[in-house]
C-alpha cells in the first residue's frame, strides 16, 4: 500500500510518502494519484523528525528509506547522505565521491530528482563557484535550510 500525508512545517507544506514501511518520498507537492491519503505511524515519525530538524534539535535522521530511481541516481543520493549537517559539497565533489569525476552534470540531474527532500540533503549541494543553485522547493527554502545548519 502506498500512503501519503501532508504537514505544514515551519518553512513550507510537505508531503511524506511511504510504501512497505519505508519512506519513498518527501516533497513540496502532492504525490501522484496512486497514493492513498493516510497518516501512518512511519509517516508521523518522519514528520516528527523533520520538525525536530527544523527546530534545530536534530542533525540526522533515523528512518527506513527507499528512494526510487536508477542505480546511478541511488549512488548519488547515497553520497548526499554522507554530506553532514552544516557542510556543503559541489556537484564535482559528489561526482568524485561516487567514482565518476566527469559526471558533474548527471550528478546535478540526479540531485534535482532526489525524491526524499530534506532527509536526503540535496540542499547541501552548491555550485563549484560556491553559489547556491536550484532546489525543487525553491531557493528561499534552500537558503533557510542552509541557514538553519550554520
Amino acid at each position: 500500500m502506498k500512503n501519503y500525508y501532508s504537514y505544514q512545517t515551519s518553512i513550507c507544506q510537505i508531503w511524506i510518502c511511504e510504501e512497505d514501511n519505508q519512506i519513498t518520498r518527501v516533497s513540496f507537492k502532492k504525490p501522484e494519484n496512486d497514493y492513498e491519503e493516510k497518516e501512518t505511524k512511519l509517516i508521523r515519525e518522519a514528520a516528527r523528525q523533520i520538525d525536530e530538524y527544523l527546530d534545530g534539535q536534530r542533525m540526522s535522521f533515523n528512518l527506513p528509506l527507499n528512494p526510487k530511481g536508477t542505480a546511478f541516481q541511488k549512488a548519488v543520493w547515497e553520497a548526499l547522505t554522507r554530506v553532514h549537517y552544516g557542510e556543503t559539497r559541489t556537484y564535482k565533489q559528489i561526482a568524485e565521491d561516487i567514482g565518476n569525476p566527469k559526471s558533474c552534470r548527471a550528478v546535478g540531474l540526479a540531485n534535482n530528482r532526489n525524491p526524499i527532500a530534506i532527509i536526503i540533503p540535496c540542499h547541501r549541494i552548491i555550485g563549484s563557484n560556491g553559489k547556491l543553485v536550484g532546489y525543487a522547493g525553491g531557493m528561499d527554502i534552500k537558503e533557510k535550510l542552509l541557514a538553519l545548519e550554520h
